[in-house]
């Protein structure tokens, strides 16, 4: 098995405590919830960056976790990592042109794993939707707490409503005034024709500025950027909810 290095910065306050928010609202969904697909409306809301930051957050209070790439379109999450030239990557395996101990990396944090996507299929959809995918999630089920799938944005592609199925929940992630209401219904509402229930959305790129109570409090601990935000998490869903908007 490989190792790779996590090369991204360490959090600042705020954004620690908003991911230690984000990590306690998933923990209180139940020990069912293992398998978690993470999606978004479209690309550049930062949905890569959560899930990265939020597997090492739940990683760092000893849960063992295994984070899969696999938006094997236009993978970023590489670009967390100091990876060899010759590792291979969930393309690989889904193919069957890699075993499983070739395409799996231990990390900087003992209990996280990372399963890396590799260079892009030409069937990707076909590749998520096969029994060696579906097995693949399965046999994690038996070693990890929480397995975290980071899907390409379901505004753009169906990839991510298709490893759906196989999981326990979702999470959507939305940029801060930038993603309508009706458009992160609508891909809610598609997660949810594939029987998947939505665990809750992560607001992200929030101008804290606007809040004026919470940075002041956060100003007491530093001097923070305009954008505070790889995320902060907000309510579940549900009809009450949802009518409330």
């Amino acid at each position: 098995m490989a190792k790779i290095e996590i090369k991204t910065d360490a959090l600042n306050y705020e954004c620690d405590e908003a991911f230690k928010a984000l990590r306690t609202n998933l923990q209180f969904c139940g020990d069912d919830k293992k398998v978690i697909v993470f999606t978004s409306c479209t690309p550049d809301e930062g949905k890569s960056t959560v899930v990265h930051y939020l597997a090492m957050s739940l990683a760092n209070t000893g849960k063992h976790v295994l984070l899969i790439d696999a938006d094997l379109r236009k993978s970023v999450m590489a670009g967390n990592y100091r990876i060899p030239e010759t590792l291979k990557g969930l393309s690989h395996f889904l193919s069957g042109q890699a075993p499983l101990e070739d395409v799996l990396c231990n990390t900087d944090i003992d209990t996280l794993n990372v399963i890396l996507a590799g260079p892009m299929p030409p069937n990707p959809s076909e590749l998520l939707a096969g029994e060696t995918f579906h097995k693949l999630l399965g046999a994690a089920r038996e070693t990890y707490d929480y397995i975290l799938i980071d899907c390409p944005p379901l505004g753009s592609v169906i990839d991510a409503a298709i490893a759906a199925k196989y999981s326990d929940g979702a999470v959507i992630v939305v940029e801060a005034e930038t993603i309508s209401y009706r458009f992160v219904q609508e891909i809610k509402e598609q997660l949810e024709k594939g029987g998947c229930p939505i665990l809750g959305v992560v607001l992200n790129k929030v101008d804290i500025r606007g809040q004026k109570y919470y940075y002041n409090y956060y100003n007491k601990y530093g001097k923070y950027g305009k954008k505070y935000g790889y995320g902060k998490y907000t309510k579940y869903y549900g009809d009450s909810e949802t009518k409330k908007k």
